[in-house]
């Protein structure tokens, strides 16, 4: 079975697209945390202020990032057409669900390694420390790129470290959040003790 050229190219297009998606998350995720969450009062705002009073609250709502995520999508397809705009809004997606799935975590599980323990600690530092830094939750970088990583960031993380995960006010929560592993796993400890 050959391959048709022009096929190979769509997909490799299309597999270019969603990879520079997903890569363009990062920066996106400042952004919005940053800038329209903190810097400026925005629509968004009381949705993330909200978060900050009780962080149980952790899952962005769909009518902040549905439109958002067509708007982007109609813009990227206008711009190069949709055969790229919709692959590179689908690895948007793709980042934004995952950094949905580890925010979820920071609040309500543990960390797994190393680098995670620092990500939680650098979130956690976020709503515990210092709100005007701290803005990336799946990456440091853009904190360090834009100077929101404070020089006094260890002392921070040591602060906010071994902090108990939340407990989900209700099973129905957990199971959806996807943390229905983590419930288990913790309740089968706590019954062991």
């Amino acid at each position: 079975m050959t391959i048709d050229a022009p096929l190979l190219v769509t997909l490799a297009s299309w597999a270019l697209a969603f990879g520079l998606g997903f890569a363009a998350w990062p920066g996106l995720e400042y952004l919005i945390h940053c800038t329209l969450s903190h810097k400026y009062r925005t629509f968004l705002t009381p949705l993330h202020m909200g978060h900050h009073k009780n962080p149980r609250g952790v899952l962005t709502a769909p009518h902040a990032w549905v439109p958002a995520a067509f708007a982007i999508w109609a813009a990227l397809s206008l711009a190069f057409g949709v055969g790229w705009g919709t692959p590179a809004v689908l690895g948007l997606l793709a980042g934004f669900a995952r950094y949905e799935r580890f925010h979820w975590r920071v609040h309500f599980d543990t960390p797994r390694n190393a680098r995670e323990e620092m990500l939680f600690a650098h979130h956690l530092a976020h709503h515990y420390r210092d709100a005007k830094s701290y803005h990336g939750v799946t990456t440091r970088v853009m904190d360090r790129i834009f100077g929101t990583l404070p020089e006094r960031w260890e002392e921070d993380y040591a602060h906010v470290k071994g902090r108990k995960p939340l407990v989900p006010e209700d099973t129905f929560a957990v199971y959806r959040l996807g943390g229905l592993r983590s419930m288990l796993t913790r309740g089968a400890q706590e019954h062991a003790d």
